[in-house]
């Protein structure tokens, strides 16, 4: 690749990132500088596609944020303008009607017809497309993407793929030529890639195509229901194209010059791209990534609900926590569920901190870099994890986040809701992931009477510390405390403090943890578990 995209020159430190939104960047200056039509001051164009038949969805989010990730990595390596749309195929029938809508039984003498003529269960909009193309501009607009709309059913009723359909149409036989072969025998027999919209009854239909009148610009299929031989032009709305057909015309016709889009779509992506060539296009670049797994590494799948949603991740979790999960290896299949997001958080938050630290190069390196959700530099000065914060809120059993900060102000005098809105969220987060996730699951065992021994021992070793010890100095006496008490595995030992003083199997580095809580209050918990108090308490709840 040269060190000038048209008349700009790149940058130096991008050219040689290594993070996979500049590798996706360079590829896409590749197919540019192989196009002999392209120029440096056409806005270059990014695409994401969605099907408006349901609701936004995590893998909605995923693929626009990324999508936004590598946009922003090709503007600072070129300097070149570029243009995100996001296009919605609401002009598709509706296949069946969703289970997950008011009313549902109202919407069976709908099927097949477009999305854009089924009336809106939720009596929000003029059609159910309108209405979920409304929920996913409100979904994106609140992460603050900048994206610009595109409604399949206004691009083809006003025209403006007109000239793009009747290109697909003198070229019908050689698009053919390409999907027969990766169909069954049976729809060979009827398939074109040209779906009339019924006159009759304003259904999308899957019907035998007769002929074609490529001067005339019209099909000519027989109904289904009449058998009577139909003849529509294939503009203004009349007919629209089969999946791949027109995913390839759509590239074709908007001159995008990247998309991605999910692993289980390769087939269709290589299949669209042959078709575009055919029309004597060029495909956009872009990539396949992995589909997400459940805790028990299954698919995620929307009919078996084994999946996490937005708004589950985040109601326990900050927006940039759910970027960084989508950043972070895209083409390895991940598992997706709640016990990701405390880990993710913390994760995020760590990357944020460094990023003031580091050069031009590191930074390009660095997650957060491409992660610009939000600017708020609270988020580099985060004086705890979001893992601690959980479990104060568990052993505290916090119903506010008042409870959390009466904690976080002893730890880190000058901190405050005002001065760290984002620690202000991730206390909200803790305290609604203990209501929702720790406290109806929550039991506390009784020590035994070796352990209350080892614990005394450990309420004394944190009685002789010093009242400025920091949290590595008391991880040092709990560790101390441990290999005293002879324990062939210092996991056990940590174990017992988890289940005794957390009710839980697992929990944070004890010495940050009593640092947070709280010397007198650290002591308070030892003398509880010794006195049998917490045991008492889980069974009185």
């Amino acid at each position: 690749m040269s060190d000038k995209v048209g008349s700009l020159p790149v940058s130096a430190r991008a050219l040689e990132a290594k993070a996979w939104p500049f590798a996706e960047a360079r590829a896409l200056v590749s197919r540019l500088e192989k196009m002999k039509d392209d120029t440096p001051d056409r806005p270059v164009l990014f695409e994401t596609g969605y099907g408006p038949s349901g609701l936004p969805h995590i893998g909605t989010f995923g693929e626009v944020v990324r999508t936004s990730m590598v946009r922003q990595a090709f503007e600072t390596l070129t300097g070149r303008t570029t243009r995100l749309i996001c296009f919605s195929d609401d002009m598709d029938g509706l296949r069946k009607v969703p289970d997950n809508i008011p009313d549902a039984d109202l919407l069976q003498p709908y099927l097949n017809m477009p999305l854009t003529q089924v009336p809106d269960p939720f009596g929000t909009h003029d059609s159910f497309g309108a209405h979920n193309n409304a929920r996913l501009q409100s979904f994106l607009d609140s992460f603050g993407f900048s994206y610009e709309f595109i409604s399949a059913t206004q691009m083809y009723k006003s025209g403006a793929f007109d000239a793009a359909l009747l290109h697909m149409l003198s070229h019908y036989d050689a698009v053919i030529d390409v999907i027969l072969p990766t169909l069954g025998a049976e729809r060979r027999e009827t398939y074109s890639p040209f779906l009339p919209v019924c006159p009759r009854t304003g259904m999308v239909l899957q019907a035998k195509v007769l002929s074609h009148d490529t001067a005339a610009g019209t099909i000519t299929y027989q109904d289904p229901e009449t058998s009577e031989a139909v003849t529509v032009p294939v503009t203004g709305g009349a007919c629209k194209l089969q999946w791949k057909a027109d995913w390839a015309m759509r590239w074709f016709a908007l001159g995008v010059d990247y998309e991605m889009s999910g692993k289980d779509l390769i087939d269709s992506v290589t299949l669209s791209s042959k078709i575009v060539r055919v029309l004597r296009g060029t495909p956009p670049a872009g990539f396949s990534y992995e589909l997400f797994l459940d805790q028990n590494g299954e698919k995620i799948s929307k009919s078996k609900g084994n999946g996490l949603s937005v708004e589950d991740w985040l109601r326990y979790g900050s927006p940039e926590s759910l970027a960084l999960f989508m950043y972070s290896q895209p083409k390895r299949a991940k598992r997706l569920y709640f016990d990701s997001i405390p880990k993710t958080v913390d994760e995020y938050f760590a990357h944020a901190g460094k990023l003031a630290e580091m050069d031009e190069a590191q930074q390009l390196e660095n997650p957060a870099w491409h992660i610009r959700i939000s600017d708020d530099p609270s988020a580099s000065d985060m004086p705890v994890s979001f893992s601690l914060l959980l479990n104060l809120a568990a052993v505290c059993s916090a119903e506010t986040t008042d409870v959390i900060w009466g904690y976080l102000s002893e730890y880190a005098p000058g901190a405050s809701p005002q001065t760290h809105p984002h620690l202000d969220k991730l206390a909200g987060y803790a305290v609604t992931f203990y209501q929702d996730k720790v406290r109806p699951h929550k039991r506390y065992r009784m020590a035994t009477a070796d352990e209350k021994q080892h614990i005394t021992a450990l309420k004394t070793a944190l009685e002789a510390l010093d009242d400025a010890a920091d949290g590595d100095e008391i991880q040092s006496a709990v560790y101390r405390t441990g290999k005293d008490a002879e324990y062939e595995n210092l996991r056990d030992w940590f174990g017992c403090l988890y289940e005794t003083m957390l009710g839980q199997s697992q929990g944070p580095r004890m010495g940050g943890f009593f640092k947070l809580y709280g010397r007198v209050n650290a002591l308070q918990l030892c003398d509880d578990v010794l006195q049998d108090k917490l045991v008492s308490a889980t069974d009185g709840q």
